[in-house]
């Protein structure tokens, strides 16, 4: 056992989408970090079984877009562990077709996830956490956040307005000792959303083999490689750490040097 320090010794933690890829590894850096975790996912077997695996940690089955199932999250934290430190917002979807081509429901589904999932955890997390006078929200967004994407208009948008949420909120926060930020990750070309979904869908809507669609993303990359879990986690524990405590507002790029702004 690693006698390093932890940098997250003795937090609450509550994170969104933590059944399966970024959210599950996310999850396991937060218990590896001292954290005690609520593992919240719409998959609440999968989710278990990520609590099962983790030192202190309970599982919680959760649609984000519902308003009541947000709140009895937030209420279970707050009966388990007797508050919240750290949010992280990580629940969304990605659904890849040209605008022309999108059908309104599938549209207002990735809205409704991406966006209005995100809000209802944030007002939830924001209100415990400004009565204590601190804490750390931190939503995964993407560095397609920063500028549009290629047939994936409605993902992009959805995660402009992340950022303009996260902006938002810290602003209203920030006298409360409360801080927002997000982290705008590049390509996790190696995750399952690719290896399952992704190559699927950029192959069938661009025109080009999967094998095409993985070389043409690794070539947008100045430093040539996918961004991986670990390159994500790394920047939450630091946001969700006192060592970032003057930080509040920002999204992050976690890209190779793919997206600059």
């Amino acid at each position: 056992m690693s006698n390093r320090c932890k940098a997250l010794e003795g937090k609450i933690a509550v994170i969104t989408g933590a059944a399966q890829g970024l959210g599950e590894a996310l999850a396991h850096r937060l218990d590896k970090e001292g954290c005690k975790v609520v593992v919240a996912d719409i998959n609440i077997e999968k989710a278990r079984m990520v609590a099962n695996s983790l030192t202190d940690a309970v599982a919680f089955g959760v649609d984000v877009t519902k308003e009541e199932q947000v709140n009895a999250l937030m209420k279970l934290a707050m009966d388990t562990y007797g508050t919240i430190d750290i949010l992280v917002s990580n629940a969304a979807i990605l659904i890849s077709k040209a605008t022309t081509d999108f059908p309104l429901d599938e549209w207002k589904k990735m809205m409704d996830v991406n966006i209005n999932g995100y809000f209802l955890c944030a007002r939830a997390a924001a209100r415990i956490m400004a009565e204590k006078g601190k804490g750390s929200i931190i939503q995964i967004n993407s560095k397609s956040g920063k500028k549009g994407s290629y047939k994936n208009a409605a993902y992009a948008t959805s995660k402009f307005a992340g950022i303009g949420l996260t902006q938002s909120l810290a602003l209203e926060m920030a006298e409360c000792g409360v801080r927002v930020n997000a982290i705008c990750p590049g390509n996790l070309l190696d995750s399952p959303l690719w290896v399952n979904s992704l190559y699927k869908q950029y192959a069938a809507n661009q025109g080009i083999t999967e094998e095409e669609v993985r070389q043409k993303y690794l070539d947008q990359v100045p430093m040539k490689r996918g961004c991986t879990y670990d390159d994500v986690a790394n920047l939450m524990v630091f946001l969700a750490s006192d060592q970032s405590s003057y930080m509040t507002g920002q999204a992050i790029n976690v890209t190779g040097g793919q997206e600059m702004r």
